[in-house]
């Protein structure tokens, strides 16, 4: 690839830097924000813009928003990041705001990149400016606003949900790279099948698309024409060395561990193993995904078939002893059993009910009949006393004896479903509960 193509005045700049639009009518997706008749486009063009939140994921073109917010409403942009600012970086940008303001009169757009990432306190010291006007401010985040940014600074601002871009999006962006002088200005070829692996391999993200063009570039070779074309076997060296992206820490993280977890639940096995692979494919550590899996063991399908916890146990066992790939196999063999499993959430709301009721009642005191009595003044006290040693019993049950404490001796926690191993457990615990109704020897009345 000459040399020319990436020849631009004032040095180098990344292909998604100089991509950037400068005009509403060329930014790409969003539609729900910008497109014809939305609030937020009306506000732009009735010069009514006010400080707002974009909430989305990482190359949805946050960033771009705010900057060409700033260049069609003729506003001073000023950007500050949370990941390398601190509170005398705001102090400056908000200097810097008030002093334009008073001497040429032009407002300023402030930007804030990863805005949840900044404290509380430091969240705190834009809201008077906010208030003021002394800026409008932008903040762009990938967490959840309603958790990870302060009840203050959202009640002065909106929040707009910006959304990962669709193939027709990122293909229309690549064509218009691919033609526009601060792009390559035609001076690169890429057939529009290659375009559009291009667009799918980048999954919503522009920065991402525009980055694996940049790349392929590079590799590109004259066709028949003379002209630099990137080629199918290009691209795929590309993509060797080009993984996908994986929210370790985020939204997108939580989103695909619920999507596992409610397709095991929906006893669907290829959803399950697709969400499963998903994970794995963009970069999340297979023990977490082990670690997971023996979590929906018991909260999704516990003594329905026990043997479900074994399996994602010996699954996670492999995943540490052969690594990947081959470990892998075995939580893909994990993850079906699971789905495929009948579904008991008996165990989860006992354990839940139980421990709950715990925390909101008295300590009561272990019923006399079954403490220890190691000691000869403990079973002068009476520990022990009239315990029925269940052995002794027929059928190895003590019909009647109770093992609550007195004032919560009525109380039912496990509930059988009807569904697996548990309609046994069910038949059974209705022939105790009957044994211990019929028994002249019960424990409490």
């Amino acid at each position: 690839m000459q040399d020319s193509l990436f020849a631009i005045s004032g040095g180098f700049r990344p292909l998604a830097a100089r991509m950037r639009p400068t005009r509403l009518a060329d930014y790409v997706g969003q539609p729900h924000l910008v497109g014809p008749g939305k609030p937020l486009r009306r506000a732009v063009e009735q010069g009514q813009l006010h400080s707002m939140i974009l909430w989305g994921p990482p190359g949805v073109g946050k960033t771009t928003f705010a900057q060409l917010l700033a260049n069609v409403s003729d506003l001073a942009f000023e950007s500050v990041s949370a990941v390398l600012s601190g509170v005398k970086d705001i102090r400056a940008a908000v200097e810097r705001a008030r002093a334009r303001k008073q001497g040429s009169g032009q407002d300023t757009l402030l930007f804030v990149d990863e805005v949840h990432r900044f404290n509380k306190s430091q969240q705190d010291a834009f809201l008077p400016h906010i208030e003021d006007g002394t800026f409008i401010f932008v903040g762009a985040t990938t967490e959840n606003p309603s958790f990870e940014l302060n009840s203050a600074l959202l009640s002065r601002t909106r929040v707009y949900v910006l959304k990962n871009l669709e193939d027709d999006d990122i293909q229309r962006l690549l064509i218009r790279a691919l033609s526009a002088e601060e792009g390559f200005g035609g001076r690169l070829r890429v057939a529009e099948d290659v375009l559009a692996m291009m667009a799918s391999a980048a999954s919503g993200d522009a920065r991402r698309a525009l980055n694996i063009l940049e790349v392929a570039a590079d590799l590109a070779e004259p066709d028949v024409d003379g002209v630099d074309s990137v080629s199918e076997d290009q691209l795929e060296l590309v993509m060797q060395t080009s993984l996908r992206r994986f929210d370790k820490g985020g939204d997108v993280f939580y989103d695909q561990i619920s999507a596992l977890h409610k397709s095991v639940r929906g006893s669907d096995p290829d959803g399950s193993l697709y969400w499963m692979c998903r994970m794995l494919d963009g970069g999340c550590d297979p023990l977490y995904v082990a670690r997971r899996l023996v979590r929906i063991a018991s909260e999704d399908i516990g003594n329905a078939d026990p043997r479900a916890l074994q399996l994602t146990l010996e699954a996670w066992d492999t995943q540490e002893r052969l690594g990947s790939p081959e470990g892998e196999l075995a939580l893909a063999q994990a993850v079906i059993y699971l789905a495929m499993a009948p579904k008991s959430n008996a165990v989860y709301k006992a354990f839940n009910q139980c421990m709950a009721d715990i925390r909101q009642d008295k300590d009561f005191e272990v019923p006399v009949h079954l403490r220890n009595a190691p000691t000869q003044l403990m079973k002068s006290m009476g520990h022990g006393e009239s315990y029925r040693y269940a052995h002794d019993e027929p059928d190895a049950f003590a019909a009647g004896e109770g093992y609550l404490p007195e004032a919560i001796s009525k109380r039912r926690y496990y509930e059988p479903v009807a569904r697996g191993l548990e309609i046994k457990l069910a038949e059974k615990r209705q022939r105790l509960d009957q044994l211990n109704a019929a028994s002249p020897r019960k424990r409490y009345s």
